[in-house]
């Protein structure tokens, strides 16, 4: 078994690496631990923009990235550890998580922490979730990897993961708000991630004696940095990949009353109706027309409303005020 402890803390480059190490060891077994600065990590089949509360996530600089696994959204920041498990498929039963969250438990209770597995996937203390995992399967190779709340910023977590689930019908994987805490509540007040880290590594090596660690390559930072731009920075694969769904949000300005309604195929908006007791001296239907085929996104379609007047449709509006209605 090969141990890597990532030198990065940004969220692109962790989630990358775990797909390059797929190819890069296609037969080792792999235990790989990373911390990522603040970030929102969604499965790979949720529908990102219902799963995260957009305003927060951007006024605050929170980095959003899509996993290879499925289940639902985590938060991570500095005082969350994060580790992966990367081995053959072979015979495993790919449901069952016992086997790679075991090594995290026996260090918990080993050190006085009553940490059980619980349900399907996730490590619980005193009935309260500190650990998600997810796991998938690619090349022949089993993936399994988990989080483990050491001293997170609750807050953060729950303002930067709050979602209208109004706005957003669709069929992709709903994340469960579970109840949630911080394991330093059950450890010495100054154990940092750093410590439980190395603590966990320790345990690691206790039951694989020949287990060696390592490095990441200049080479390997290289082929990290190449997938990472090619796909985990990309909008495409972050919001874009996210399953069909119909988007509706209602807003009331000065103006009046705006209805939006839209259906969304992998993040491009395909159809688009507007409805309100707003005043308009252009058709509507022309400004539903301009929309179709552009990005749910922010950014696009705050370029795209820069280039037209918007009180020819809505009255005396802002675009400020009407980019709230695709939000």
């Amino acid at each position: 078994m090969l141990i890597i402890d990532s030198p990065s803390t940004n969220a692109y480059f962790n989630i990358a690496s775990e797909e390059y190490l797929l190819g890069r060891f296609p037969t080792e077994d792999i235990f790989l631990l990373y911390v990522n600065a603040p970030s929102i990590i969604v499965g790979k089949f949720q529908n990102t923009l219902a799963e995260i509360n957009l305003d927060y996530v951007q006024e605050k600089e929170i980095k959003v990235v899509r996993r290879m696994s499925g289940g639902g959204a985590v938060y991570h920041d500095l005082g969350n550890l994060n580790f992966s498990f990367h081995t053959l498929l072979a015979d495993l039963d790919f449901g069952d998580f016992s086997q790679f969250t075991q090594p995290v438990l026996a260090l918990l209770n080993h050190l006085g922490v009553p940490a059980v597995l619980e349900g399907r996937n996730d490590l619980l203390v005193d009935g309260k979730k500190f650990s998600g995992n997810a796991k998938l399967a690619k090349n022949g190779k089993m993936i399994q990897h988990g989080t483990i709340l050491l001293n997170s910023e609750m807050e953060v977590l729950g303002d930067a993961l709050k979602a209208n689930p109004l706005k957003f019908i669709d069929k992709a994987t709903k994340s469960n708000r579970a109840r949630v805490t911080n394991l330093i509540h059950y450890l010495p007040e100054d154990t940092t991630t750093e410590q439980l880290k190395n603590l966990l590594t320790d345990e690691i090596i206790r039951n694989n004696p020949i287990a060696q660690r390592y490095e990441l390559t200049p080479e390997d930072i290289r082929g990290i940095e190449k997938l990472m731009a090619e796909k985990y920075e990309t909008w495409d694969w972050n919001f874009g990949f996210s399953p069909n769904y119909s988007f509706q949000k209602a807003i009331k300005v000065p103006a009046g009353f705006i209805e939006m309604h839209l259906d969304v195929v992998h993040g491009i908006i395909e159809k688009a109706k507007i409805f309100g007791d707003f005043f308009a001296s252009k058709p509507i239907e022309e400004l539903e027309g301009l929309l179709i085929g552009q990005k749910h996104e922010v950014a696009t379609l705050e370029e795209l409303f820069s280039e037209i007047d918007l009180t020819e449709f809505f009255g005396k509006v802002t675009l400020e005020e009407v980019i709230e209605a695709f939000k």
